[in-house]
């Protein structure tokens, strides 16, 4: 059997310059690394809804000791992707129905209200244009079928309108809720990219906002989310993990 590759490290300084062990090629400390790459293990579905993060596990995958791995799936679960049970450990994140219904939904509000606070914004010429290549890069990734780059798209798309909106803490709680979706969002692209009506919505979001149809834009954004939310429960579903 192949040996798993070990992370290499350095000695290094940290933040307050004190002397720490450092992730050679990745960025920050060890927990934030190991936090990267598990984030990544359950975007891929390699680790899905609902299925045990067993530490012993994950020393063993990235052969480090147990303490950076608890700090990693503490960093996991301050953003929303893994919960801790007591006496059972840490578990990805696993959404029942309603819980999952209202994240997409309160995500499709703040996205519309980050739309009609571009109402007092006199000139959006520039907001336009960047949406335009938003959305010209949205199409290359759907013809490529390239469900990655598509996401990350649509995720630059809104995120485009509510850092013009000029509202930062709306921008930081969608952060926080996209950051906490993301997996699921992407599971349903990698089974369903085909059958997306993101660029629709989205041609129909952009026309509006460079005609300050603003009313329209918001209505668009919350019916793009109320079409997609069976298939995206449907796909959850077929996702979880089963012991």
């Amino acid at each position: 059997m192949n040996a798993r590759p070990r992370a290499k490290f350095r000695q290094d300084k940290n933040a307050n310059g004190d002397e720490a062990l450092m992730a050679e090629g990745v960025p920050g400390t060890i927990p934030y690394f190991v936090a990267s790459q598990v984030r990544e293990l359950i975007m891929n579905g390699t680790f899905r809804p609902g299925q045990p993060l067993r530490e012993q596990d994950l020393e063993q995958r990235f052969s480090i000791s147990r303490g950076p791995v608890r700090e990693a799936l503490r960093l996991l679960e301050v953003r929303g992707l893994v919960s801790h049970v007591p006496r059972r450990g840490f578990r990805v994140k696993l959404y029942e129905d309603r819980e999952l219904r209202d994240h997409f939904m309160l995500r499709g509000e703040l996205e519309a209200l980050a739309i009609l606070q571009l109402t007092g914004i006199e000139d959006l010429s520039p907001l336009v244009d960047e949406l335009t290549t938003a959305r010209a890069e949205l199409t290359r990734a759907r013809d490529a079928n390239d469900p990655r780059a598509y996401l990350q798209s649509i995720r630059s798309f809104y995120d485009l309108i509510a850092n013009f909106s000029g509202n930062t803490p709306l921008r930081e709680v969608l952060d926080r809720l996209n950051d906490a979706i993301e997996p699921v969002r992407y599971n349903l692209l990698l089974r369903k990219l085909g059958e997306s009506q993101t660029l629709d919505y989205t041609g129909i979001i952009l026309d509006a906002l460079a005609e300050r149809r603003f009313q329209d834009a918001a209505k668009a954004k919350r019916a793009h989310v109320m079409s997609n939310l069976d298939n995206i429960l449907t796909a959850y579903r077929e996702a979880r993990y089963e012991p």
